[in-house]
């Protein structure tokens, strides 16, 4: 499988790396998005080793830290063939201190992810969102602990804003500790916002996107069909979509699209829309979600496939959204002094 590097760093990522969210199913959300058993696990876990998609992204939270503990679990005797990354800084209990991106917690959170993973270092440890009650300074001096103890090799952050982002990478250049090598953010055909600023900072500050719901929450495979409801047991029908709702008519063709490009290509609508992701600037791997293998297999075909100009374009005129301000100002009146917008 192709690989990437990730930022600055020395990290080479497969394009498609495999999400944990569906493990242990603990709660009503997680087990909304699956409830993956231990064998089942070790069984997807077998499947993505074997594709080459050797990353492998979870968080502290997702099913209360048992999504950690089974691919630690799927992963064991063969640890150094992977790429392990988690994350923390959401609620992870009822304390004042289980909680955001300060030193005590980061620390606690870290050394007990390591304890479920069963791994002596996270690869990749990031900040599932931005802390706006702790100064950055303290948040990346934690980090620059954990990583000089060897604990972690790198840091990123996940849902940020532009500003966050920007004012953590300054902090670091000034010398509070590491710089972020990457940026877990929503981004998919139908929700293309991440573009507007996110994206050109990526370009700019050298720092990897690795994309989490590239076929937004299900709504990109072309199962959700109009005017009828998702079908039983789906995803779709037991969650809302992540996110805004974004208009139903957009939806439908974008996915008229996908699925006319999949028939000409021979592939299907799920493939074509990762593909199209893939193929986006500073993208360097997708994880991908998956709850049975046949579908992990499936999803994961999509590294083979490029899509043409002619394709892509028909994507993105598709999907093509108006921005909202300062972004529409920009591009209306200083075209000549800032590159392109992203295509």
């Amino acid at each position: 499988m192709e690989q990437r590097r990730l930022g600055r760093s020395e990290l080479r990522v497969p394009v498609l790396g495999f999400g944990t969210a569906t493990f242990g199913g603990e709660g009503a959300f997680a087990s909304a998005w699956g409830a993956t058993t231990p064998d089942e696990a070790a069984r997807l876990v077998d499947a993505a080793l074997d594709a080459g998609a050797t990353f492998f992204d979870s968080a502290d939270v997702y099913a209360n830290g048992h999504a950690e503990e089974l691919l630690g679990r799927a992963l064991a005797g063969r640890r150094a063939r992977a790429l392990v990354a988690t994350k923390a800084g959401f609620r992870a209990g009822a304390g004042a201190d289980d909680v955001g991106a300060g030193r005590r917690h980061l620390i606690a959170a870290c050394e007990s992810s390591l304890r479920r993973l069963g791994t002596d270092w996270i690869d990749l440890y990031q900040l599932h969102g931005f802390d706006a009650l702790v100064p950055v300074e303290e948040t990346l001096g934690a980090l620059d602990e954990l990583t000089r103890a060897g604990k972690i090799r790198f840091a990123g952050c996940s849902n940020f804003s532009g500003w966050h982002l920007m004012k953590s990478l300054g902090a670091s250049e000034r010398g509070a500790g590491p710089r972020y090598v990457a940026h877990q953010a929503y981004y998919n055909l139908l929700a293309r916002e991440y573009e507007w600023e996110l994206m050109p900072l990526a370009i700019d500050q050298e720092v990897a996107t690795i994309v989490y719901s590239a076929l937004a929450g299900g709504q990109l495979t072309g199962k959700l069909v109009r005017d009828r409801p998702p079908p039983d047991g789906s995803r779709l029908a037991a969650l809302a979509p992540l996110g805004p709702e974004y208009p139903r008519e957009q939806l439908h063709a974008i996915v008229d699209e996908l699925a006319a490009i999949a028939r000409e290509l021979g592939r299907t609508v799920a493939q074509v829309a990762l593909a199209w992701t893939l193929a986006r600037p500073t993208v360097a791997t997708i994880v991908l979600g998956a709850r049975t293998e046949p579908q992990l297999r499936e999803t994961l075909a999509a590294a083979e496939l490029r899509l043409d100009e002619h394709h892509l374009k028909r994507l993105d005129d598709a999907s093509a959204r108006s921005p909202i301000y300062p972004y529409w100002h920009q591009r209306l009146t200083m075209r000549e002094r800032n590159p392109p917008p992203v295509r």
